[in-house]
């Protein structure tokens, strides 16, 4: 075990997360035995939860957020279709989303008892007709994607919203992945664009921070009030995080990290992976490989089974989409020498197999 090294990024093209900014790194060295969830003991590291939540709200245009960081994803999802059975008045829950949400909402149906009504796409985002047609009186959240995890699409947020509004039921916006980067485009996907309640968005992802480091956001503190579970025996007199004991490394990680890059360096990492996304499909695409274009930094390409196989064997971390295509993340720690690299291994893979 002595031996173990962590695996190397530089043939990684799958994940949707990356290697840690440096002073990242170093923050969650430093509070790594600090735990967020017990504030009375641990009050530094709370103050540092308290400015990372709110730079979380300035990256998704809320000016007073109420937060705390999650683990991950998973956990802000359930947390939120939490608030949302909670908050309804029905014995009978459901949660209408389209089929590109995220399988963390298909765990919590079942840890929460709901049933996830999924729905049909066009051109890969939410159609809502097909939301609007789902929801009925026992629905308590209507969910979009910001940055889907297969093709980085983004779902038609203001319009998912109006379905959600005139239904009387929580709106909720899943932009784990796609909230640092959605601030320097041109979609409407935050709180200042459309009326959502909650929203899941992660500094472990682009936001360069170390894992575990998630984010829950809520429009206003009401929202965590069905959460609140008594805790007599710590200095704080409720708590409303799924878990106990939190990592002060993610929370610390998370702070310095959008301490470093909030804006100009997100916004710098975002045109990067924007043109390396670009490039890596007009070079798929002259190859005669059905292409999706890039709406986020997300490549899918229809290559076969034998030639991505073959692929994997080379050494490059790739995976596929739910209908058997190549899916390439252009994370931060892509460079444009790795998608040479990755192209070059193609061709020689091709001749090989012509």
């Amino acid at each position: 075990m002595q031996r173990a090294t962590p695996q190397e990024f530089s043939r990684v093209l799958s994940s949707m997360c990356t290697e840690p900014h440096p002073a990242a790194r170093t923050a969650a060295e430093r509070f790594l035995a600090t735990n967020p969830g017990d504030p009375g003991t641990y009050e530094t590291v709370v103050a540092l939860e308290d400015e990372a939540v709110s730079t979380l709200g300035a990256v998704a245009g809320l000016a007073e957020p109420t937060d705390y960081i999650t683990s991950d994803k998973t956990e802000a999802n359930i947390q939120a279709m939490r608030i949302a059975r909670d908050r309804a008045d029905t014995s009978k829950p459901d949660v209408v989303a389209p089929e590109s949400v995220h399988f963390s909402f298909h765990k919590a149906a079942d840890v929460l008892g709901f049933d996830l009504r999924t729905t049909p796409l066009d051109a890969y985002r939410a159609d809502t007709d097909a939301i609007a047609e789902r929801v009925d009186a026992d629905t308590v959240a209507v969910v979009g994607v910001a940055g889907t995890t297969e093709y980085g699409r983004v779902d038609p947020i203001p319009e998912l919203a109006e379905i959600a509004a005139d239904a009387g039921t929580l709106f909720h916006v899943d932009a784990a992945w796609g909230g640092f980067y959605l601030p320097f485009t041109d979609h409407k996907w935050n709180f200042s664009h459309a009326d959502v309640d909650t929203m899941t968005i992660d500094p472990h992802k682009l936001g360069q921070a170390a894992m575990p480091a998630g984010g829950l956001l809520a429009r206003s503190e009401g929202f965590f009030e069905p959460l609140a579970v008594d805790t007599p025996y710590l200095e704080s007199p409720a708590q409303t995080s799924l878990t106990g004991t939190r990592s002060g490394a993610g929370v610390a990680s998370a702070a310095a990290a959008m301490d470093e890059l909030w804006p100009a360096g997100y916004r710098e990492a975002a045109a990067v992976a924007d043109e390396n996304a670009t490039w890596l499909a007009d070079a798929l695409s002259e190859r005669d490989y059905r292409v999706v274009t890039p709406e986020l930094p997300v490549v899918a390409a229809a290559i076969g089974e034998e030639v991505f196989a073959a692929l994997r064997d080379a050494g490059w971390r790739i995976s596929h989409t739910g209908r058997g295509e190549l899916r390439v993340v252009c994370m931060p720690h892509v460079t444009r020498e790795m998608c040479r690299e990755f192209v070059a291994d193609l061709d020689r893979i091709r001749e090989h197999h012509t």
